[in-house]
């Protein structure tokens, strides 16, 4: 099995991970790997990982990452000939990353780098709030609760950072700025790598 290049993108809410995403995978021929499509995925498809995921939410409790690492597992073995995955919104703690890592060693297909897009605060709010106003989402429309979005996402995140900082793989690119510049700035990072 050739060398995959996996990726790890982080943005807090407004950073425009989602767009960066699509324009990472368009260059690069990275497969998108949302834990949140592979439960639906699984679920849709009945499979024995899909069956136990829907039995804890089904008690409305989250899904043990076991569970979801068997998930991710599948998607590798399924896309063989896949030049690497971007990972989105995964891993959110250290025992995950710790695992995600585990099972990447015995792909032997490492996680080169984890992209972690900065944006200031003031930045996000203000970008989430004009989000807010065309997108109808009521998640954005409220500055109290988007800080609140960015606090949360900066205590999950810290910790798979500090994880990933004792490998010397955590990258904060600057997230301000064009849409383009940004890009520009991912891709230098990732073709250092690559």
């Amino acid at each position: 099995m050739k060398r995959m290049f996996n990726l790890i993108l982080f943005g807090p809410p407004g950073s425009g991970k989602g767009t960066q995403s699509e324009k990472l995978m368009a260059r690069y021929g990275l497969k998108h790997l949302s834990t949140g499509d592979l439960l639906r995925y699984e679920i849709s498809r009945q499979t024995a990982l899909g069956k136990e995921a829907q039995n804890f939410m089904d008690k409305g409790q989250l899904v043990p990452d076991e569970v979801v690492i068997g998930m991710i597992s599948s998607a590798l073995d399924e896309n063989p000939d896949a030049k690497g995955f971007l990972f989105d919104g995964f891993p959110r703690t250290s025992a995950q990353a710790k695992a995600l890592d585990e099972l990447l060693k015995l792909k032997k297909a490492p996680i080169a780098a984890m992209l972690a897009l900065d944006v200031s605060e003031e930045e996000l709010v203000k970008r989430l709030v004009k989000r807010g106003e065309t997108s109808g989402r009521s998640d954005d429309n409220n500055e109290q609760v988007i800080r609140a979005r960015i606090v949360e996402y900066h205590n999950k995140t810290a910790v798979v950072a500090d994880y990933y900082k004792q490998f010397n793989k955590v990258v904060m690119v600057k997230g301000e700025g064009t849409i383009d510049d940004i890009f520009k700035r991912l891709c230098k990072e990732i073709d250092k790598r690559i």
